[in-house]
């Protein structure tokens, strides 16, 4: 198959590290001719472009894409993509994010080249302004003409797009978001290590959170909810795992309520590296208002750990109530601090949950089964294209 990946940005995310597992394996397990086309990695997330240049991937960055809406530098952003995928000449396009997804399936369109685009999160949600949700609402209808199938990860995603009236329910396939699961089952780093590292000890309940510090991850709720699970378990620490704008603003927050002592930042991790922090975890806290499926939550249930999550998206789907994790109401703060209290108390409890999430989703994140999957949905719809694959 010959393949033309485009998503907005290549940072640190879990959009763009799923979508560097599916071209790395199809280059290097299928043998696929395959090209990743990206906008600048801009932001102070970090960027995934050096690994993709390491494992000797077709890379191309536009520098005309960007992520923000802006009429003019989206036309000329559509022009560069054509450009692109005139030069490589796909069989298919596989969109990714939304901006990429909207532009790159308008390209393809005018080309006459098939079309798949993957929904790793809604571009229309919660926290969007009317106006931004109407437009992306109305520039999806308008995309899914010149789609010919969605990849959802989760069938939470499916479920919004067919609500909105975005496609009808026979386009849609979800494929869970892909992993390296060995390196989540086994860490790197000795956890005792690691944790004297970053001012841990032994005696420590550590509830973990790993997210960009960013708009919509809701560190702001694991904040608010600190006090009252601090008084009921003196010995908690609270490790936030990444970095963004709005650090200066949590530490702020965080030095008010004379919790300083009780949050280490540990800053941007490398995604390799992500497993051995979630292995010093005793709980691992996911409390952003708006994802797809965010892949924190089987990558903690693969290092063997709890999860705790707001009730959104896709969540309910890895996160199920006193099977493998607490699932909370969303930004309830209240409920929050009850189910880290919960867990924090309860080490049986936690040994429990952590255990059967292990069991259940090991087999089903490998990346290989992942790949294996979109495959087949390029291949169904070449063959409905008229096109070999």
């Amino acid at each position: 198959m010959r393949i033309a990946h485009i998503i907005t940005r290549l940072i640190i995310g879990g959009a763009q590290e799923n979508t560097l597992f599916n071209v790395d394996d199809q280059q290097h397990l299928f043998n696929d001719e395959v090209c990743l086309i990206t906008g600048p990695g801009l932001g102070p997330e970090g960027s995934l472009e050096p690994k993709a240049l390491a494992r000797g991937l077709d890379l191309r960055v536009l520098p005309e894409l960007r992520r923000s809406l802006n009429p003019l530098q989206d036309w000329s952003s559509l022009r560069a993509i054509r450009q692109a995928f005139a030069e490589f000449a796909p069989q298919l396009v596989h969109t990714h994010s939304s901006k990429a997804g909207i532009l790159g399936r308008l390209a393809a369109y005018q080309l006459g080249i098939p079309a798949v685009h993957t929904i790793h999160g809604a571009s229309f949600h919660y926290g969007q302004n009317f106006a931004a949700q109407t437009a992306y609402k109305w520039a999806e209808k308008r995309a899914a003409r010149w789609c010919q199938h969605y990849i959802t990860v989760c069938n939470a995603m499916t479920d919004q797009y067919v609500h909105a009236g975005i496609a009808a329910r026979e386009k849609f396939t979800t494929i869970y978001s892909g992993m390296d699961v060995d390196h989540f089952l086994t860490p790197r780093r000795d956890p005792a290590t690691l944790r004297k590292e970053l001012g841990l000890s032994p005696q420590d309940i550590v509830l973990g959170k790993v997210a960009r510090l960013f708009h919509l991850k809701g560190h702001e709720y694991l904040i608010a909810a600190a006090p009252e699970v601090v008084k009921a378990v003196p010995n908690v620490r609270f490790l936030l795992v990444g970095d963004g704008i709005l650090k200066p603003k949590f530490q702020a927050r965080i030095a008010a309520l004379g919790l300083t002592k009780h949050f280490v930042f540990a800053g941007l991790v490398a995604p390799e590296a992500v497993g051995d922090y979630l292995h010093v975890m005793d709980v691992v806290v996911h409390t952003s208002v708006w994802e797809g499926l965010a892949r924190v939550l089987p990558q903690g249930l693969l290092a063997g750990k709890p999860v705790i999550s707001f009730a959104i998206d896709g969540a309910p789907e890895v996160c199920v109530p006193d099977e493998t994790g607490l699932l909370v109401e969303p930004r309830n703060v209240s409920q929050l601090a009850e189910a880290m209290i919960r867990l924090a108390q309860d080490a049986a409890l936690r040994q429990r949950l952590g255990t059967t999430g292990r069991q259940r989703f090991t087999d089903q994140f490998r990346h290989q089964n992942m790949t294996r999957k979109i495959r087949d949905v390029y291949a169904r719809v070449l063959t409905n294209s008229g096109h070999r694959n």
